[in-house]
């Protein structure tokens, strides 16, 4: 059975490659786009199999893919990417996304890992599969410093809000990154305050970080 798909990316070189690496391998491209707008209007339009998206296309693709995965939770979302960066492929699984490749693996494999896809099974390019690994065998280890007492105490999203925002995010941005509204990342730092008996964010992380 053919595999029908839609595809977004912003490089129209790169787009007119992956349409020929995908058509020799059993699928049909149904229409290309250039931005996250573009992806989800014509995934909505079609209703493919795949929809195979860029990340740092215009209007982002992990929006794209949290758009789709709610409006049209029949079709698979996978990530073809250069991206290599932790928060993508998080933020992408996140999202919805039951793939996530790299551009620069081998093209005549990207038909074969739609249908593992479709078939149940998510793909990921051996590469990254052992930071996923790494992140569930440890969900409390910090990206800013050693686990610690203090941060066995957060939830899984309490840590993934506090980790953000001792990066330097704002409010609003991490709850752009994380799909949340603002009040609800507002809650989760209140939350946090309380858990570690400690009256603003700063004193949080420095528990965190153990200084």
């Amino acid at each position: 059975m053919t595999t029908r798909v839609v595809m977004a990316d912003d490089h129209a070189r790169l787009r007119a490659h992956i349409r020929q690496a995908l058509e020799a391998n059993g699928c049909e491209v149904l229409a290309e786009g250039a931005s996250a707008d573009d992806a989800v209007a014509l995934t909505t339009e079609h209703r493919p199999d795949v929809a195979l998206l860029d990340i740092h296309m215009p209007g982002s693709g992990i929006r794209a893919a949290a758009e789709i995965s709610r409006l049209l939770p029949e079709v698979a979302v996978v990530m073809l990417t250069q991206s290599v960066e932790e928060d993508d492929l998080f933020d992408a699984l996140r999202a919805g996304a039951s793939g996530y490749l790299l551009k620069d693996s081998d093209p005549t494999t990207l038909g074969d890992s739609l249908r593992q896809v479709l078939a149940g099974n998510g793909a990921l390019s051996p590469k990254l599969v052992a930071r996923v690994l790494d992140e569930f065998r440890a969900p409390t280890k910090r990206r800013f410093g050693r686990t610690t007492p203090a941060a066995a105490r957060l939830s899984a999203r309490e840590w993934e809000v506090m980790q953000l925002l001792a990066q330097g995010l704002a409010t609003e941005d991490v709850a752009d990154r994380l799909f949340l509204s603002p009040t609800t990342v507002r809650v989760h730092v209140s939350t946090v305050l309380k858990k570690l008996r400690v009256k603003d964010r700063e004193s949080a992380f420095r528990l965190l970080r153990g200084d």
